[in-house]
């Protein structure tokens, strides 16, 4: 099954809630995406209803993946930075796809549809995330073009005694059909 890529869906209560269903599915299936399991609803509603604030407000943009009967299976959150400074780049938040569609190439698949916005995005030359470390996800991400810029040692603590790095990862985009500035492994994800 495929995933079929939407940019910037209406926020309504529909969609809102099938994003807190799929956030709570990919938490309590060990998914490092901003809570530990177990997790509820009434946790991740707070996180949805501030995305849909920062949609309505045009800093956010959304990448929905849909499955095969429209229903969300996957999100990326890119979030845009009006500061002058930093303007020019972009943030990639709560990468996901539902724990039953994982293993197929699906995730590779977000990640490049995301990479394609960030480079439709005007003003944006790269994109960063952070992701937690001891999972192997930095290894992930890098095999979609970007590369480790730096850690910050034990900032996550999952639980007393278990502090991981917070990873820091970042693809720069062409400019212009240029290569300047992309590591020898960044490009299109694939």
């Amino acid at each position: 099954m495929t995933l079929t890529f939407e940019r910037d869906p209406a926020m309504d209560d529909a969609l809102a809630d099938a994003l807190v269903d799929l956030w709570v599915d990919v938490t309590n299936a060990g998914g490092a995406v901003g809570f530990l399991a177990p997790v509820a609803a009434a946790q991740i509603r707070p996180a949805v209803d501030a995305y849909a604030a920062a949609l309505a407000e045009g800093r956010t943009r959304l990448l929905l993946g849909r499955d095969e009967h429209g229903r969300p299976a996957a999100t990326a959150f890119l979030s845009l930075d009006s500061h002058p400074l930093t303007a020019h780049w972009a943030s990639l938040y709560t990468v996901m796809v539902h724990p039953k569609l994982q293993g197929g190439g699906r995730g590779r698949d977000l990640m490049a549809a995301a990479a394609d916005l960030a480079r439709d995005t005007p003003g944006i030359e790269a994109v960063r995330l952070s992701c937690r470390g001891g999972l192997g996800l930095e290894r992930f991400y890098a095999s979609c073009g970007y590369r480790e810029v730096g850690r910050v040692p034990a900032a996550v603590r999952v639980a007393p005694g278990d502090d991981r790095d917070e990873v820091l990862m970042l693809l720069p985009l062409r400019r212009s059909g240029s290569r300047e500035g992309l590591p020898e492994t960044a490009g299109r994800p694939g």
